[in-house]
């Protein structure tokens, strides 16, 4: 099935000629305070689609999402936790100590209701996300920007814009996991809290199950030899109630697990898109965050042409077009030069599907036509066809490698289990790595849906596609498709710790497809 194109966003956007125009308002530019920073856990109210949803949210000093640190500052940061539960943040790409990464290992703690914790930390520049690793806290859009800049990037004498995509239901999200693994709601919440911990039990008020680890197989220099536990059947089901969705790209695969009820740009739907101000012939630097719990886009430029120079972060030769695949967690810097005056949109369309989110860039006394929330034509499945494009600029140094790992990606729609070489967390067996290794991972996709895989604490460089060697994107979150697609990395052990290493689709991860990069001599 056809991507969207250029000519149907074109298209659309002249069938929507007769609507009413939209004010445009300027986006606000974020400054970085000096000294301590601070974050707040909090809740939010927003308007989808004429309906009010209580969310989540993370937001600065001044309000607004995130943070945006100036170049050399450090990321020395105050979470304070104003909601009514516990929460755990992820700085998801940077490379802090693993006590500082926000995932809830034992020794690693929460931040209690009402309470705070500091970090501090050297962070790495580029276009990262924070998001909350408690449960399904980040589905309630615990999640937002983190963005680090450099003195060069700041020289380019270009305007930021922050572009950050979502997937929301007015469904709590431990009903979505309870109707996609076929449970009741209990079992969800159960679930939920068994994935937080496997290392020692948690406070009894939390009702955790305190699970503990699987033997210590997978030491270095071992091949990890993959399981087809867990394919069982790949058909959908009976999927279709309480807002699952069995939408199938082509044939032999899966897309969409849930039928949301919006997708949001920046908080917002194209309803009511963010209308950001540039100017006339204006240099833009486009920063895209997927931050989707369970879904992935094709971002169209519409009539623009631009360049991706970064991917999670880290800069490549740049790479021109106007439609680019992003997964989940993952992010892309595009550089667009605007030929004149006039209404831009960029539009993120779901895979499979003709829905679409987006914002509109606008200059000084441009019309805004309304854009419809579904585009003219279906897209096609996420794939990686700007991965194998891609190139570091600054690669990793050519070495052999240490050990090689192959982990099999396995599991099903029915039943609702996905696995990491037959394991299904928190009953897994650690990968064990020692400082100074050069490591490769083979992942071989069994399933019939695509999965996006993150190593906490890590880059990595993309050497292989489906069998074919690259020079490659270093990136923290790659895609592996479906039906025996595979990708290798390689990344080297300089970080000692407790690193997760999951699927960053939510729900797949809370349903098995997660492990463990251990370091030795790392206590547990």
């Amino acid at each position: 099935m056809p991507h969207l194109s250029r000519r149907s966003l074109l298209a659309a956007g002249a069938a929507m000629g007769a609507l009413p125009l939209l004010p445009v308002r300027a986006t606000a530019q974020l400054a970085a305070a000096p000294g301590t920073r601070r974050l707040t856990a909090g809740t939010r109210i927003l308007d989808v689609n004429g309906r009010a949803a209580k969310v989540y949210g993370l937001t600065n000093e001044t309000g607004q999402p995130g943070l945006t640190l100036a170049p050399g500052e450090r990321f020395h940061v105050t979470l304070a936790n104003q909601i009514s539960d516990r929460t755990i943040i992820h700085w998801h790409g940077q490379l802090p100590p693993w006590r500082q990464d926000g995932f809830p290992w034992s020794q690693v703690p929460r931040v209690l209701p009402g309470s705070t914790l500091t970090y501090d930390f050297a962070p790495i520049a580029g276009t990262y996300w924070m998001h909350s690793h408690e449960g399904l806290q980040e589905q309630r859009l615990m999640t937002a920007p983190l963005i680090v800049h450099t003195a060069e990037a700041m020289r380019e004498d270009r305007q930021e814009v922050v572009l950050m995509l979502h997937d929301f239901s007015f469904t709590a999200p431990e009903e979505l996991l309870a109707h996609l693994t076929g449970q009741p709601v209990s079992a969800a919440y159960a679930m939920e809290h068994l994935t937080e911990n496997v290392s020692a039990p948690a406070p009894s008020s939390d009702n955790m199950a305190g699970m503990m680890p699987g033997s210590m197989q997978g030491m270095p220099g071992m091949m990890m030899q993959g399981s087809m536990q867990g394919m069982g059947s790949m058909q959908m089901g009976g999927m279709s109630a309480g807002g699952m969705a069995g939408m199938s790209g082509r044939a032999g695969m899966d897309l969409n697990d849930i039928d949301y009820d919006a997708f949001l740009a920046n908080d917002r739907t194209l309803a009511d898109p963010e209308l950001v101000r540039v100017e006339r012939r204006g240099r833009l630097r486009l920063r895209v965050i997927n931050g989707a719990s369970s879904s992935q886009f094709w971002l169209n430029l519409g009539a623009l042409t631009g360049r991706v120079v970064a991917v999670d972060g880290h800069e490549v030769h740049p790479v021109s077009g106007s439609v680019f695949p992003i997964s989940m967690a993952q992010r892309l810097d595009i550089l667009l030069d605007l030929p004149g005056p006039g209404a831009f949109p960029i539009l993120a369309q779901l895979e499979g599907s003709n829905r679409r989110t987006g914002i509109v860039l606008a200059t000084q006394g441009a019309q805004v036509m309304r854009l419809a929330e579904t585009g003219l034509d279906q897209a096609r499945p996420v794939d990686n066809s700007l991965e194998t494009r891609l190139s570091a600029t600054q690669p990793l140094m050519a070495r052999k490698p240490d050990i090689v790992h192959q982990i099999v990606l396995a599991g099903s729609m029915t039943p609702y289990k996905w696995s990491l070489n037959g394991q299904y967390w928190p009953n897994i067996a650690p990968l064990m790595l020692t400082k100074g290794q050069r490591v490769e991972i083979e992942l071989v996709n069994q399933s019939m849906m695509a999965h996006p895989i993150h190593l906490h604490g890590h880059t990595f460089q993309v050497i292989a596609v489906n069998g074919q060697p690259i020079n490659g994107a270093v990136r923290d979150t790659v895609i592996v498709t479906p039906n025996m697609g595979s990708v290798r990395f390689a990344f080297d052990a300089d970080n000692p710790g407790r690193w997760a290493f999951h699927c960053h689709n939510l729900y797949h991860m809370m349903t098995g497809m997660m492990t463990e990069f251990r370091y030795q001599d790392i206590a547990v």
